[in-house]
């Protein structure tokens, strides 16, 4: 409902919202410009003084007004021709025409009315209303991306295009709310839809009926200071009953010409006071600075509108259209879900055209999403939950277990959670398992215990309907075709090959960087932003189940790098490594957040064997700004798979790399990298101590032998590897 609420407003009323923002922001200049060049009464002048002064230079002045941003301006008439000027308060003398910047008066009926009357005006109030409604919404949305209120400012992650368009409505939203709400109030004001408010005070009629008065006698007009007048009229010239009419910041007199007695006084109403504070916060007449600050916030909502629309659009292409979804309120079944790169949806659009075909009225919806008071019919609620990085919340069920916690009970509604993900990934499922155990401690009934999908297996999930069917007592078949991702083609430029001596066949393949469109730079899709250790996945010639390989490179290396070793009887690893530089290879890319080294300044300490060393090496190459990194390696011999051996050297005495320390398992005395540790235990225990990160990349057996030999390392200083991964310290990427 908020999502909706956000995206129409946003699409229909986008040109709206454009020439509103993008007038506004060029009309935020002109107060702080009109401050800047208009001359400044000295401190303590008063307004008798002052009148005193101009009357001097020009006796036919009628009326002098003072702007909020301190500018005065004296009208005039000289032999019956009407005259104008910008004053110099100190001299009293004209030295500006007080004629309207033309610039500033186009700019300002574009902004207000589009040059079309009051039907303009109504257009545009149409504008500010959707803007309103779009900042609110999108404030909304963005306290549920970040996972709550209070993570309002939480790191990001995704693509370019949605990532700004966040970052931008973080800082502007307030901004935002506060200009268009000020727009609305102005323009109903203008067509009198807000009462008056004001304090209704006649010009007084009981007067001296002379006339003469010196203007630095007059008692009113020597207690008020210049800092405070708006307006000044004088009497009309040979008529005893006028008067002065003096306006200030306080309220309004009226002044006898005779002999200068205040006639009356009427302070303003709180009801004038809250208007005046509205028509300054709106336009930044008399706070200039503030003004600036609003026309910088209002800079934003063009870049917000497209990135939006490219938002929209890739949301279009990454999520299937489900159709016959039904409202949240009249759903017996609910789907709720946990998606990063959309293949999580697919699997939903499937679900939901079955258990549809079924018979069952079901709607589909993100777990972020999640207000168990809108299920008013729920029989049921499904969740399809993956898991991002290392047991992270994907991006569409941001919030959910900070609800669920947060709840008094669970609802009272059956649940079955199904997990998605790659047990070659040592966070298999860890989302989905935190959200079974979290609904569990919360006492929700359960329709099925917590099940998984591996690698998007149709068949896992045809198993887990047939479960499904089972207990809510209907047939229920579910076919589903997974959507590969959209591919690039790759083209070898030239590969180093290592490991025939030890019958492991092994190949550093060295691709060209494709080019990337304007539209992937945008949205960071495709090959546009990557890093060592994101995976690039290739689906074999006669497969299906895409082929995952950790990245030695990354976008700023120039070109894509991979280790890969041939195993017997594999597919796609016999392919690749019998490319020949020019051959080609479709691949696409997929982010793994869960294991990169971070900006921090500590120390890294990078274990890993055999093709593990890919992604250490991709760090080892990035690390221009001299990180301390201590490598351990495992290899078989290096004269056979001494992977990168001929660049450590050169990465050492540039200081990308502080120590490498080699094992190596095929010689007299076999010798294993969790070895290399023990023997280096003082060290890396001292590291450790002080901060330092560990990232471990290679076959799982080694992984467990590695954190067996960091924890007999750590147990004297009190930690171990399951303390380390807590505080963000020690991740892992194993096969």
């Amino acid at each position: 409902m908020i999502r909706a609420l956000h995206r129409w407003p946003g699409l229909l009323a986008l040109a709206l919202v454009t020439i509103l923002s993008l007038s506004g922001a060029a009309l935020s200049v002109f107060p702080a410009a009109e401050r800047l060049a208009a001359p400044q009464a000295e401190a303590g002048l008063t307004v008798a003084a002052l009148a005193d002064r101009i009357q001097a230079v020009y006796p036919g002045v009628e009326q002098i007004r003072r702007s909020p941003s301190g500018r005065i301006t004296a009208y005039w008439f000289d032999q019956g021709a009407p005259g104008a000027a910008v004053i110099d308060p100190v001299t009293g003398e004209g030295v500006a025409s007080a004629d309207p910047n033309q610039a500033e008066r186009w700019l300002t009926n574009l902004h207000r009315s589009l040059f079309l009357g009051d039907g303009g005006r109504i257009a545009m109030a149409a504008g500010a209303a959707a803007m309103l409604i779009l900042s609110l919404s999108g404030a909304a949305l963005v306290a549920r991306r970040a996972g709550g209120w209070r993570h309002w400012f939480a790191r990001l992650r995704g693509p370019l295009a949605g990532r700004l368009h966040v970052e931008i409505a973080r800082i502007a939203v307030v901004g935002l709310v506060l200009s268009s709400t000020t727009a609305l109030w102005m323009t109903a004001s203008t067509f009198d839809l807000l009462p008056d408010g004001g304090a209704i005070s006649a010009a007084p009629t009981e007067v001296s009926g002379e006339t003469g008065s010196a203007l630095d006698q007059i008692p009113t007009l020597q207690q008020t200071p210049v800092a405070e007048l708006r307006e000044l009229s004088f009497p009309y010239s040979g008529d005893a009953t006028d008067v002065f009419t003096l306006k200030t910041d306080r309220g309004t007199g009226y002044l006898d010409q005779g002999n200068g007695a205040l006639l009356a006084w009427a302070d303003l109403t709180g009801w004038e006071r809250v208007s005046e504070t509205i028509y300054m916060l709106h336009t930044g007449q008399g706070a200039a600075t503030l003004g600036l600050v609003l026309g910088l916030m209002a800079l934003g909502v063009p870049a917000m509108g497209a990135t939006g629309v490219l938002v929209w659009l890739v949301g279009r292409r990454g999520r299937p259209r489900i159709r016959g979804n039904q409202s949240a309120g009249h759903a017996e079944t609910v789907l709720l879900v946990g998606s990063e790169g959309g293949s999580t949806w697919g699997f939903a659009a499937t679900l939901h055209a079955a258990l549809t075909q079924a018979g069952q009225s079901v709607h589909v919806g993100p777990m972020s999403g999640f207000a168990p008071e809108r299920y008013a019919a729920a029989q049921r609620i499904i969740l399809l939950a993956a898991t991002y990085g290392d047991g992270a919340a994907p991006a569409s069920a941001k919030g959910f277990l900070d609800r669920l916690n947060a709840s008094d009970r669970a609802p009272d509604i059956s649940l079955a959670v199904l997990g998605f993900g790659d047990r070659s990934f040592p966070a298999y499922c860890a989302f989905a398992r935190d959200v079974a155990a979290a609904a569990h401690a919360k006492g929700w009934p359960e329709l099925l215990p917590l099940d998984t999908i591996d690698r998007q297996s149709p068949q896992d999930f045809a198993r887990w309907g047939r479960a499904l069917g089972d207990a809510l007592g209907i047939e229920l078949e579910l076919s589903h075709r997974p959507v590969q991702p959209q591919t690039t083609t790759l083209t070898l430029v030239s590969r180093r090959d290592y490991g025939a001596e030890v019958q492991a066949p092994t190949a550093i393949l060295h691709f060209a960087l494709p080019r990337v469109a304007l539209r992937q730079r945008l949205l960071g899709s495709g090959f546009a932003r990557f890093q060592a250790g994101d995976l690039i996945g290739i689906v074999p010639e006669g497969g299906t189940v895409p082929r995952l390989y950790s990245l030695a490179s990354g976008r700023r290396d120039g070109f894509i790098e991979i280790v890969v070793k041939k195993h017997p009887g594999g597919l796609c690893s016999g392919q690749l490594t019998a490319l020949e530089p020019g051959d080609t290879v479709s691949a696409f890319l997929r982010p793994n957040p869960g294991f990169r080294p971070g900006r921090s300044r500590a120390p890294l300490i990078l274990i890993g064997a055999g093709t593990g060393i890919g992604p250490l090496a991709g760090f080892v190459r990035g690390n221009t700004r001299g990180r301390p990194v201590h490598l351990f390696f495992g290899m078989r011999h290096p004269e056979s798979d001494f992977f990168y051996g001929e660049e450590f050297p050169g990465w050492q005495d540039e200081g990308r790399l502080t120590r490498l320390v080699t094992a190596v398992s095929r010689g007299a005395r076999p010798h294993y990298v969790q070895d290399a540790l023990r023997g280096e235990a003082t060290q890396v225990a001292e590291l450790i101590r002080n901060g330092a990160r560990v990232m471990v990349c290679g076959g799982r057996d080694m992984a467990a032998c590695v954190a067996e030999a960091l924890a007999e390392i750590l147990a004297p200083a009190g930690l171990t590897p399951a303390v380390l991964k807590v505080e963000g310290r020690y991740v892992e990427d194993v096969y």
